[in-house]
């Protein structure tokens, strides 16, 4: 048995749902462990591509189980119209897919005041997708959301409707200024929802734990990134829930000496979306060129993601809270054809040379980076799958970024179909 955890090991988006995808054939069970439908996994079979916010990446395989924690919100809306995507093109989703009974609900009002907060904020706003997933985190740790287990138990369901709405109209209509919320409208909506998922919820820390107990293979999978942790990412302008590697355990129910490795994605450049600091940020044609060569869009939203160079700094960190076993290196063809590379190795910050990243929002916005630049290569690395048939300057690249941060690539990516990588270590 072996239970790995994927986790992000930058800002997101760097490239999970495929690594995810990948590593599933070795799988019996993967499963999800936070966020909610604001994170998007894409995987590209065949020229298909397929887009997942809720669902783990594990449903494109027949025969493996496919779980949501109960550390993920969930929009119920969102979840059927994402089973209902993958039904149409002919990937079966029934008893393979469980979602966890305290899995907190994302409620109507959770969205209203997401999108209302942000418009007050102005342009200090933190940069959200909107889709009330900070909301419903609060209403979780203040002991008044509603779980998807509620589902079951309508009686329980609208009592807790009806006093959430209190102080939520309350807000809407006083502080916001905005359209408030019916208890019986949103009741019956939900009541519809229950009828199509109640097949899908579960105990699903029991039944993690079992699979494990029965020596199977786990795959543990996060959202978002390490640097949008609410605990060790770019406070404020981050997610709200734990997305390194600890959060696998709280967020699935699964004691942490379970866990036998932990592989942190990281992309062969950096990107971020939405506001905050990023010291290695390009505002010239260098940072277009990336964006437009690596399809730098967000999968949910479709925004623009801000591109800059490789940044070791961060990954430093990333590699220290997460205890990464191995890295993963992924869109390294994106870097063809550039005749010179920058690795950010340190920071400046009033003349002082930083080499840990900053937790003090206020310096870390005033970093300046530390570039080494190591040479480009000419020829193409896309698909390839031997890692001896790679440029010698891409192989120098790989190895100089292991030394920097102390950690070993355990599989590069050199495409974005499954089966465009190296595999350097086995992980199960």
């Amino acid at each position: 048995m072996s239970v790995v955890v994927i986790v992000g090991a930058q800002w997101g988006d760097e490239g999970k749902g495929k690594i995810v995808d990948y590593l599933t054939k070795r799988a019996n069970v993967v499963a999800r462990y936070q966020g909610g439908h604001n994170a998007g996994h894409t995987v590209v079979i065949k020229d298909e591509k397929y887009v997942l916010h809720l669902i783990p990446s594990g449903i494109l395989h027949k025969n493996t189980l496919c779980l949501i924690g109960n550390g993920v919100v969930v929009e119920p809306a969102a979840l059927i119209a994402e089973i209902n995507g993958l039904k149409k093109r002919g990937i079966p989703v029934g008893d393979n897919l469980l979602v966890s009974k305290n899995a907190h609900l994302i409620m109507p009002y959770h969205v209203a005041l997401d999108q209302a907060s942000e418009r007050a904020k102005g342009k200090k706003n933190i940069g959200t997708t909107g889709r009330g997933i900070g909301p419903t985190y609060v209403d979780k740790m203040g002991r008044s959301g509603i779980r998807v287990g509620d589902l079951l138990t309508p009686e329980a369901f609208f009592d807790k409707l009806k006093a959430n709405l209190v102080p939520v109209n309350f807000l809407l209509r006083n502080l916001y200024k905005a359209p408030v919320f019916r208890a019986e409208s949103v009741f019956k909506e939900y009541m519809g929802y229950a009828r199509i998922l109640s097949r899908h919820i579960a105990d699903t820390d029991i039944v993690v734990n079992d699979a494990m107990a029965r020596k199977k293979n786990v795959l543990l999978e996060g959202a978002q990134g390490t640097l949008l942790d609410i605990d060790h990412g770019t406070y404020p302008f981050v997610t709200s829930s734990s997305a390194v590697a600890g959060g696998a355990c709280t967020g699935l129910g699964i004691g942490p000496t379970k866990i036998s490795r932990v592989l942190g994605i990281v992309k062969a450049y950096t990107t971020r979306v939405g506001s905050g600091p990023f010291p290695t940020e390009l505002h010239d044609k260098t940072g277009e060129l990336i964006r437009r060569k690596g399809g730098e869009f967000g999968a949910t939203t479709g925004r623009a993601r801000r591109c800059g160079w490789l940044d070791t700094v961060i990954l430093r960190h990333s590699c220290r809270v997460n205890g990464l076993s191995g890295v993963v290196l992924t869109k390294l063809d994106i870097l063809d054809g550039m005749d010179a590379l920058k690795i950010c190795t340190a920071y400046s910050y009033k003349g002082k040379m930083l080499t840990e990243m900053p937790k003090e929002l206020s310096v870390f916005e005033k970093c300046v980076p530390v570039y080494e630049e190591v040479k480009g290569w000419k020829e193409s690395t896309l698909g390839i799958r031997d890692f001896n048939k790679l440029p010698k300057k891409a192989q120098a690249y790989i190895r100089r970024i292991e030394a920097l941060i102390g950690v070993k690539a355990a599989i590069v990516s050199t495409g974005q179909k499954r089966d465009e990588l190296i595999l350097l270590q086995e992980p199960f």
